[in-house]
């Protein structure tokens, strides 16, 4: 008898750690070394939290070894409020903020508690995909939503409302947006709270990259423009404060808590079950959230993360068919590649031959589900000069894509087809 996976994973998708991952270990296993511009983890490329954070932790290890209220540490919870409260936020006590291992944990939770089998949640087209993931895992499923790119990948507010039937329960914010790196602007944040109170639905807002702003622009908080509405926010300490490994995020009800009775109880269940965030890293919220934010000098002119994203910027789009809106906002990009000069036909089979060949892990814009294969999602965490290497060489293997016959690319190269994970590694390790 063999043991098979639940029939919920066939339509799970999580391709920032998949085959492409798969085949970059297998490549670094023998020996290569690889560019990984797939994930924004930012210790990979020399980013670290703040001391103050650090010590933060030190200081409270010898007290992290029992469990937490449910929802986390009182002056973590604390700490948070305030913050909500600055970001024009009103309405919330102590018991509207749940602590969690990364703002992931707590999406999986939120989306979990909200979802029967049959239910739609309305999410961004492109996505972070753990949002659909999560949907699909809940027994509901994820509808997608048009984020237009000739418009600067801002949402279409009647494609969301013609989406909207009733198995809808709830609408999916991710604002500043991974993958595309845009900021909404707050008109476009009231459409979507006024088609919300419409229809009753919950507003789910991702707002992990809330600091992280280029070009002086400002953040609005969804909960400061949805009042009544019903709204969770999600964040964490892995971007703004460069401590991914750490898994501590947040999450915060705002709205009218009458109408939200029931879901509640329904968090506050699935919190209990899993007892506790991991306590040491929640010591670390309240320093964050309580210094001045360290991100400021990374996003301003001159700083860091600005040099890298301006750079990112002017070599990708230098590249004859390649575009991109030019991201306001976290870490990431999300260039397209006109079908014209790239006629692709499977954009996973594309981004594993460009690894192999560069040396240089991106994830394939179908990843993020989005339907035609012409896109890829970018990091831009590397110093300024191993960018324009990593790029120089993505540069290279399209410049010799486009001076080929236009086949699928595995045809297109006799001697290295690959139709399965084995055999493609089988490929590398001969390489």
């Amino acid at each position: 008898m063999t043991i098979k996976k639940s029939g919920k994973l066939d339509s799970v998708l999580y391709d920032i750690r998949g085959p492409i991952m798969d085949r970059a270990m297998a490549m670094e296993a023998a020996g290569l070394q690889i560019t990984k511009l797939n994930i924004g983890n930012l210790a990979l490329f020399g980013f670290e939290a703040p001391e103050e954070i650090q010590q933060a932790m030190i200081r409270n290890l010898a007290d992290s070894a029992g469990y937490s209220d449910s929802r986390g540490i009182v002056a973590a919870r604390q700490a948070v409020l305030d913050y909500r409260v600055s970001q024009g936020v009103t309405g919330l006590s102590l018991n509207d903020i749940w602590l969690g291992n990364g703002a992931s944990e707590l999406i999986t939770t939120a989306v979990n508690a909200l979802l029967d089998t049959g239910d739609e949640l309305l999410v961004p087209m492109p996505d972070f995909p753990l949002w659909t993931a999560c949907a699909s895992l809940a027994g509901g499923r994820a509808v997608h939503y048009v984020c237009d790119e000739s418009n600067g990948w801002i949402p279409d507010l009647e494609d969301i409302r013609s989406k909207i039937n009733a198995r809808t329960k709830g609408i999916v914010v991710i604002n500043p947006n991974n993958p595309t790196g845009v900021l909404y602007p707050t008109p476009v944040l009231e459409g979507i709270v006024k088609i919300a109170r419409e229809f009753g639905l919950l507003i789910l807002c991702d707002e992990v990259y809330d600091m992280m702003l280029y070009d002086e622009l400002r953040h609005t908080a969804m909960a400061s423009l949805s009042g009544d509405v019903p709204t969770l926010t999600f964040n964490s300490l892995s971007k703004n404060h460069r401590a991914c490994g750490y898994r501590a995020g947040w999450m915060s009800f705002s709205g009218d808590k009458k109408l939200a009775k029931d879901y509640l109880e329904g968090l506050d269940l699935l919190a209990n079950m899993r007892m506790c965030p991991n306590v040491p890293g929640q010591w670390a919220i309240q320093a964050a959230l309580t210094s001045p934010p360290s991100i400021d000098e990374m996003v301003s002119p001159g700083g860091r993360l600005r040099r890298q994203r301006d750079l990112a910027y002017e070599l990708v789009t230098a590249i004859p068919g390649v575009t991109c809106v030019k991201p306001q906002a976290a870490l990431y990009m999300f260039p397209r590649l006109d079908p014209a000069v790239y006629p692709i036909h499977d954009d996973r089979q594309f981004f594993l031959e460009m690894l192999n060949e560069t040396r240089v892990m991106l994830v394939q814009g179908t990843g993020f589900n989005v339907p035609d294969p012409h896109h890829f999602r970018l990091v831009f965490l590397q110093h300024e000069d191993a960018l324009r290497d990593s790029l120089a060489r993505v540069a290279k293997f399209l410049d010799g894509y486009r001076r080929r016959d236009h086949k699928p690319l595995s045809a297109a190269r006799p001697g290295v087809e690959k139709t399965t994970t084995e055999s493609a590694d089988w490929t590398i390790l001969q390489t």
